[in-house]
């Protein structure tokens, strides 16, 4: 799944900007330089629970998952 595809699953430029608390053309940028980690690591669950489970974060961070959210051990 591309930056694009996970805006939109998030329900958009508007709904992201709002979940990170910043700006519509911040997650604009992101659509050419990529969603930094640490948004990535904020919006992660919200993205698996919005695609029923077919993005997992176990997916999105193959090998830093289990120490970031420890409780998927």
């Amino acid at each position: 799944m591309n930056t694009i595809e996970i805006i939109r699953a998030l329900g958009g430029t508007s709904k992201v900007a709002k979940l990170c608390g910043i700006s519509m053309p911040s997650v604009s940028q992101w659509k050419h330089n990529g969603i930094p980690d640490d948004k990535m690591i904020f919006l992660a669950a919200k993205l698996e629970k919005a695609t029923d489970g077919k993005i997992t974060r176990k997916q999105l961070f193959p090998d830093t998952w289990q120490d970031i959210w420890t409780e998927l051990r």
